[in-house]
């Protein structure tokens, strides 16, 4: 036995919203033997082009009974049967979360005649109710009302049946079977054909545009958690119907996934990714050439597209190595903007200005001494590649951190020592750092010694 459903409502996610109108065909897979529609009090004003959608007013309702009142019975007529309806996920959610606050739980077996269409009649141009409707020659009377609507998806799903050459409904139903969670835009080939492997996958919407950027341990297994549950928010019921589409990059490692992941996510700036969208506000060592031609050494806040020498996450740590570079190199405190000010440097502990400052020394001899330092601060940094999984057999990952920063990663051949830096990176793809991927590095390199190259 089928029920099914269409509801009006005030709005796009259950949450937040009610429900002004629903229609139940309970359909034995021959014809309907009972229906039941009522309009329904949300509780709440239906905004105003809601109402010149389905033409349903706050009069109309005033006097309907609440969903409370009626939730016995639409628990009745549709917890026991097959749940139809076009988008299926829509209504469920707002049925399922309605009835959950009456001291109802609904959970059925789902069908939907969007996917269905899809599937057993490919190739039209359009899949919402009006338009499919209309493709397959089935009458539509009183559009954007519950029961005008239910009517027609009972037609549909009578003529779906009989047109079912490949037992699509039947394997809809199939136990085993993902596809009545799947969103009703998302091609199900494109999710059973996910690998589980670790990697990033991409939502794309209806243009083709990347939406959301995720990482998985196991591609197939991240992809398909997205669409368990049925959550009545408004940012999931709006993710769910905005997926048309799903791509994927397999990476070696679960690492290589994270790190790829914060780059895509970087790159692409999807609309439904929300973290690792923040402004990273670490700092780094700059070097400029003043107009006298003296190498200035700078500590600045990191700014997009920018590659400082050296990248700290607090300003006391920079203070720190820079005072430690002056002392040792003999390099001027007011060139390096820990004093301010024109005229000579005033003394700091255990150390002597030669007075460049007050051009007693020429910008030839400092600037030596200002290279040094930077060599010197580039030289305490590790060089080393994380060595891990490749993508088959054949090969090994690599990740190379240079001198302390992220400077890439690939793919090398298993059977290729590893012994050199510069013969390393002809294997690699370089990619942009961030505060996350370098964290995320030392973390692993912390933890994962044994996976170690480093280079002196």
């Amino acid at each position: 036995m089928y029920a099914i459903v269409d509801i009006e409502t005030t709005g796009g996610h259950a949450s937040a919203n009610g429900i002004t109108e629903i229609a139940i065909f309970v359909y034995d897979g021959q014809e309907v033997v009972q229906q039941y529609e009522t309009l329904i009090n949300p509780g709440v004003p239906i905004p105003r082009y809601i109402q010149s959608l389905t033409g349903i007013t706050d009069d109309m309702v005033a006097s309907a009974p609440s969903f409370e009142e009626v939730a016995a019975d639409i628990y009745d007529l549709i917890h026991d049967k097959i749940f139809v309806a076009h988008n299926v996920n829509f209504d469920y959610s707002f049925l399922q979360y309605h009835l959950a606050k009456a001291g109802y739980q609904l959970r059925s077996r789902k069908l939907c005649t969007v996917r269905l269409g899809r599937k057993i009649v490919p190739g039209l141009p359009s899949y919402s109710l009006g338009n499919l409707c209309k493709s397959l020659q089935i009458t539509v009377t009183h559009r954007h009302r519950a029961t005008g609507d239910a009517s027609a998806t009972v037609k549909l799903f009578a003529l779906l049946q009989r047109q079912d050459a490949n037992n699509a409904i039947a394997h809809a139903l199939n136990a085993h079977s993902k596809e009545q969670f799947l969103p009703p835009n998302l091609p199900p080939e494109q999710v059973t054909a996910l690998p589980g492997s670790p990697g990033v996958y991409y939502f794309h919407d209806q243009k083709g545009r990347v939406v959301y950027v995720g990482k998985a341990k196991n591609i197939r297994k991240r992809v398909n958690s997205h669409f368990t549950g049925n959550s009545a928010s408004r940012k999931r019921q709006e993710f769910l119907r905005n997926i048309y589409g799903v791509s994927h990059e397999v990476t070696g490692t679960e690492l290589m996934a994270h790190i790829l992941e914060s780059v895509e996510i970087k790159r692409l700036w999807p609309v439904y990714n929300y973290s690792q969208k923040h402004i990273e506000f670490k700092y780094g060592f700059y070097c400029f050439e003043d107009q006298q031609g003296y190498l200035r050494l700078a500590i600045e806040k990191r700014r997009k597209y920018t590659m400082p020498l050296h990248a700290f996450p607090l300003l006391i740590h920079g203070h720190q190595m820079l005072r430690g570079l002056i002392r040792e190199f003999d390099l001027c405190p007011r060139l390096c903007f820990l004093q301010k000010g024109n005229g000579a440097c005033s003394p700091i502990p255990d150390h002597t200005c030669r007075g460049a400052c007050e051009k007693k020394e020429g910008p030839e001899t400092y600037n030596l001494r200002v290279k040094a330092a930077i060599n010197h601060m580039q030289q305490q940094q590790p060089t080393f590649v994380i060595m891990g999984n490749g993508r088959d057999a054949q090969e090994q990952s690599c990740i190379l951190m240079e001198k302390g920063r992220f400077y890439g990663m690939g793919y090398i051949p298993r059977d290729r020592a590893i012994t050199e830096e510069h013969a390393v990176k002809e294997w690699l793809t370089q990619y942009p750092e961030n505060e996350y991927i370098l964290n995320l590095i030392h973390a692993h390199a912390g933890n994962n010694v044994q996976e170690l190259v480093k280079f002196s």
